[in-house]
């Protein structure tokens, strides 16, 4: 085991070194499962493709993020008994693994590095994150050095994710004598995150002229994915391999190491559009939630609309048709072409679909309400009324069956309120919960173009949630080009009101905007979670008070 900070110095000639990324899905809590997985996936490296290093995730161990599960008294107990597992496991290849470390009464975010059965190198992470959907800081302490290990005769620098990002810890390991650097990471996805890290592991290896080993976990926990795309850049700055995202195995890469480790190089994967990325991560999200948490099958409510056909393609692709059941619940308003819609896409897409009216339920209720409501006019309290029903219909459903209930609305209609607590909101995962309206629209297009599941008119006539006669959505909201675009500014980047109109957005309009927004936390504390794609989701990114007396504008 290296002393931090100390510098290694080579006289070896060119070596060859087979380095295997671990690109796998671990499941948080379950360090007994993720243990046998690292097992199982060091002795497949080995015999499969003679790896001499195999680079896990961070906290690949107990799964990320594991929260308050390490502030349980007996989770130090239960990793040391990993470790010395994995000690004992007699792997022929050198594993580098991600793992909650207590050392000097302080836990650390650590890569231990274990070879020979031995363990021969612990680094403790220097940079734990605490923003966005990060709160590391709430666990872990910080280390403070850096740490080269000779792994297979190689010095080897050690980093956990955020400390890539940082100034310092690749720098401070070339100083002490490293020529390669392995990065663990748990980097959730958002959009456009795969060019952002390949922009800074080019700048990195380029900048410290060394090659970077960038190992990223892949599957997903409640809210977040981990879209995988592991890679490889050499001392120039060039990427070498590029795991594919969404995707599990066991990627190798062989480095020729001299003066410095260059990998070879490999044929890269076909980029992903941002459509094709944003709808493979909800449904490896929705995917990863259902089995997780032990549901066999999933169960939504089809309306004829973009929203749940949408959902409805994702929950399929997802898990299969067999697993999914869609149900129509027509009312009055409903109009025939979403019923004939919704039955072409259940039987396009192969999923049981039932159709129950809920008018009778419906005059149930307001003949139980009809003297309170004695003298009133209709309003909005009716048409919540409505979607409360089938709420009731699909939870009693899923209480029947054991099915998770899938919500279908967007972050648009969730920023603003445009949805029922109790009705359309009763659930247990919204696929498209961080997913605006525009966006979805263009996920229809794309699901589309793969294979033809949604109807047409589906995705081109005007949008409307039908609980009221020729109801449409922008009677009660901006065009959702002008709202989504108000939404980014203000969720997503923080602008005032004064900001926004100063892009050249009305005024009434953003302010009205703004004040739905802030009047409908409430809702969205108890709405369900649903697939993070963005840097500011209505979630772990975003915490604002219910009571408030902050003004927006400026």
């Amino acid at each position: 085991m290296s002393v931090p900070g100390s510098t290694l110095l080579s006289n070896i000639s060119p070596s060859k070194l087979r380095v295997v990324m671990a690109q796998l899905d671990f499941l948080v809590g379950d360090i007994p499962g993720n243990t046998d997985r690292i097992v199982d996936a060091a002795k497949r490296a080995y015999s499969e493709h003679r790896a001499d290093i195999v680079v896990f995730p961070e906290l690949c161990l107990t799964g990320y993020p594991p929260e308050d599960l390490l502030l349980r008294p007996s989770m130090e107990l239960r990793v040391n008994e990993a470790l010395e597992r994995l000690q004992s496991a007699q792997l022929e290849a050198a594993i580098v693994i991600g793992a909650p470390v207590r050392s000097g009464g302080l836990l650390y975010n650590a890569a231990v590095v274990i070879e020979g059965g031995e363990v021969t190198g612990r680094y403790f992470k220097r940079f734990p994150p605490n923003y966005q959907v990060f709160d590391e800081k709430r666990y872990f302490s910080s280390g403070a050095n850096a740490v080269v290990v000779d792994i297979c005769g190689v010095p080897v620098g050690l980093t956990v994710c955020e400390d890539i990002w940082a100034k310092g810890p690749v720098e401070d390991s070339v100083a002490a004598g490293a020529r390669l650097i392995i990065n663990l990471n748990a980097s959730p996805y958002s959009i456009d995150k795969q060019a952002q890290r390949k922009a800074l592991l080019e700048r990195k290896s380029r900048e410290n002229q060394v090659s970077i080993v960038y190992a990223n976990l892949v599957g997903a926990q409640d809210e977040l994915v981990f879209d995988g795309g592991s890679m490889v850049y050499d001392y120039s700055g060039s990427i070498a391999a590029e795991a594919p995202q969404y995707t599990e195995g066991l990627f190798p890469v062989e480095f020729l190491c001299g003066d410095h480790c260059q990998p070879a190089s490999q044929p890269l994967p076909a980029e992903l559009s941002q459509e094709a990325s944003v709808y493979s991560a909800l449904v490896s999200g929705v995917r990863d939630y259902a089995y997780k948490n032990g549901f066999k099958s999933v169960v939504l409510g089809l309306s004829g609309g973009i929203d749940s056909a949408v959902s409805l393609a994702v929950a399929v692709d997802a898990l299969g048709p067999d697993r999914v059941r869609a149900v129509m619940m027509p009312f009055r308003y409903t109009l025939g072409i979403s019923l004939e819609d919704a039955e072409a896409q259940a039987a396009t897409m192969k999923v049981q679909y039932d159709v129950y009216s809920i008018e009778p339920m419906y005059e149930s209720f307001m003949a139980t309400l009809a003297a309170p409501f004695d003298g009133t006019t209709l309003d909005t309290t009716e048409q919540n009324l409505q979607a409360r029903i089938r709420g009731v219909l699909l939870m009693s459903l899923s209480n029947k069956f054991g099915s998770l209930v899938l919500t279908t609305g967007n972050k648009s209609e969730v920023a603003v309120g445009y949805s029922t607590l109790y009705g359309d909101m009763a659930g247990g995962f919204d696929v498209l919960k961080d997913v605006s309206k525009t966006l979805v629209y263009r996920l229809a297009w794309y699901r589309n173009a793969v294979s033809p599941v949604i109807p047409e008119r589906v995705i081109t006539r005007p949008p409307s949630a039908e609980l009221a006669p020729d109801q449409k959505d922008q009677d009660s909201l901006p065009g959702y080009d002008v709202l989504d675009e108000i939404l980014r500014l203000y969720v997503e980047r923080d602008f005032s009101a004064d900001a926004i109109v100063a892009e050249g957005f009305d005024q009434a309009e953003v302010n009205r905007v703004i004040r739905l927004v802030d009047l409908n936390e409430y809702k969205r504390r108890q709405a369900p979670i649903g697939v993070r794609i963005t840097e500011r989701g209505f979630g772990k990114d975003r915490r604002y008070p219910i009571t408030s007396g902050w003004k927006s504008g400026k």
